[in-house]
């Protein structure tokens, strides 16, 4: 297997992503070693001294001013896992799992939150044997960092609650005490700060957000190649995509879009067909305006990106270590606002590359439109053909609708008025996922749509770029000629378009590169 030093370079959205799809080992460097020690020495200084410091000799939230006896500082430690551990729902999907073990320890191995090596390296071994913790999926308001989800997380570090193991393709659910057994692994005892160092922080923000961030920028350079194929199905002009036009608004995902376009396009035969038709003057806006439309969500998305970027190279916990001086300061940089407002607007962003898809579609069904058979079937009334594909796409757009409803917005006061504002950042992450899941399949029946409208083209040729991914996907999903489970195909292109197939045919048929 492939490694992966973990050091004090920062993570990338690319990086996270290489790592969910190699799996390497990851080790931890030793400047990183060195770095955790230095801030556990402030620790261990401050309880040689018996300081007064929240959460390591006082209580949690209301109970701040409650000073914990010498003695029982270790306990309260593993009380404030045990206790916090109040999620419900299904558990997080595995790859949010892994990404919040992985997202954990690169918070905690920058020496600013005072735990033990050992601590660390525990997490590290759980996730390199592929140990995932069980951790329900609802119960957090991204305030004090993400309590709940992460008290399920820290669980099996002493013992407690359940886990998946892995076996080949089987998956198991059983309980921590079994599964470390089987590893070879002994629970630990928390030491004082570790508990709380452990449920700060905004990592399961984080980890739906940027499991949603993978899978959107697929996505969105995947919708510039099916929307390609929509134009030349649908007759549509390329005028709208010349450079001159985008330069003086001066965007920039607008004048890549555009780009885009003019590579996919530029040897079409359909196009060039129409090219000085005097009905083709200006498509509509589904059309005329993608480097728009898909140029500003690229903007936004770049935005977007840049925030977690900030955010998993942070660190979220509270009380903070800073080894240097031995200061330990209370702050709140748990708190998850900034990240919050970011998942609202990836959520926006994806569901608006979905709702002009989906206007794509619609214009694809419509013969007064389109100019070919209605719903893109022969013997229409004996075939239904993309209709009710049409009416699923259409309800995803008003589900993405509903859930883009921005979770930032509101607050409901906690731990007796002591935590008076908070983010709801999960809610904001786990919702924009699901926009993005949304998306996918839009996207996925214009791809099916497309492709149709591109066979009633025929004897016209499409580009060399939407020619080799009409080819490609036919191999596996023919030609509509009769009605059969329309289900199954949408599955198999949802499939295509998440495994970046429908990206890389593209890229391959294309005389330049496709960003």
């Amino acid at each position: 297997m492939s490694r992966f030093l973990l050091d004090t370079q920062d993570f990338s959205l690319q990086i996270l992503e290489g790592y969910l799809r190699d799996r390497p080992v990851v080790e931890l460097s030793d400047a990183v070693i060195g770095n955790i020690i230095k801030g556990r020495q402030v620790i261990k200084d401050i309880i040689a001294r018996d300081s007064v410091v929240y959460g390591v000799t006082t209580g949690f939230g209301k109970f701040a001013d409650v000073r914990i006896p010498r003695e029982k500082a270790r306990e309260l430690q593993k009380r404030l896992v045990l206790s916090h551990a109040a999620g419900v729902g299904e558990p997080f999907a595995d790859d949010i799992t892994r990404l919040m073990l992985l997202l954990k320890i690169k918070n905690l191995s920058q020496g600013y939150s005072g735990v033990r090596p050992e601590l660390v390296r525990f997490l590290v071994e759980m996730l390199n044997r592929d140990i995932l913790p069980v951790i329900p999926e609802k119960g957090s308001v991204g305030a004090s960092g993400d309590l709940a989800p992460l008290a399920h997380m820290a669980l099996p570090l002493i013992g407690e609650g359940d886990v998946f193991v892995f076996s080949g393709r089987e998956k198991r659910r059983v309980s921590a005490k079994e599964a470390l057994k089987q590893a070879g692994m002994r629970p630990l005892e928390l030491e004082e700060k570790e508990g709380l160092a452990l449920l700060n922080g905004t990592q399961a923000i984080q980890a739906n957000a940027v499991f949603a961030l993978i899978r959107a920028g697929n996505l969105l350079k995947s919708a510039d190649v099916i929307g390609a194929a929509s134009l030349e199905g649908l007759l549509g002009t390329l005028t709208a995509f010349d450079a001159r036009i985008q330069q003086i608004r001066r965007h920039e995902g607008q004048q890549k879009v555009a780009r885009n376009f003019r590579s996919l396009l530029a040897d079409s035969p359909i196009v060039a067909s129409h090219k000085d038709s005097d009905h083709r003057v200006q498509d509509a806006y589904c059309l005329r305006c993608i480097p728009q439309v898909h140029g500003a969500i690229r903007d936004g998305f770049a935005y977007v990106q840049s925030v977690f970027e900030r955010e998993m190279n942070g660190v979220t916990d509270n009380p903070l270590v800073f080894p240097d001086n031995a200061d330990v300061l209370s702050g709140g940089n748990f708190h998850g606002e900034p990240v919050a407002l970011a998942a609202d607007y990836l959520g926006i962003l994806m569901a608006e590359l979905a709702s002009i898809s989906e206007r794509r579609i619609e214009h694809m069904m419509d013969p007064t439109m389109n100019e070919m058979a209605g719903f893109l079937t022969t013997e229409g009334g004996l075939n239904s053909g993309f209709m009710i594909a049409h009416v699923t796409a259409a309800a995803l757009v008003s589900e993405n609708k509903v859930l883009a409803h921005p979770a930032s917005v509101d607050s409901i006061p906690t731990s007796a008025n002591k935590e008076d504002h908070v983010s709801m950042g999960t809610h904001a992450a786990r919702k924009a996922l699901s926009i993005v899941e949304n998306a996918e399949y839009v996207l996925a029946i214009e791809l099916l749509c497309a492709l149709q409208a591109l066979d009633f083209r025929k004897p016209l040729s499409p580009a060399k770029a939407t020619k080799a991914l009409h080819d490609y996907v036919r191999k596996s999903i023919p030609f509509w000629d009769r009605d059969r489970q329309m289900n199954l195909d949408m599955e198999k292109a949802v499939m295509m378009l998440r495994r970046g197939e429908v990206l890389d045919v593209a890229r391959q048929g294309c005389d330049h590169e496709i960003v």
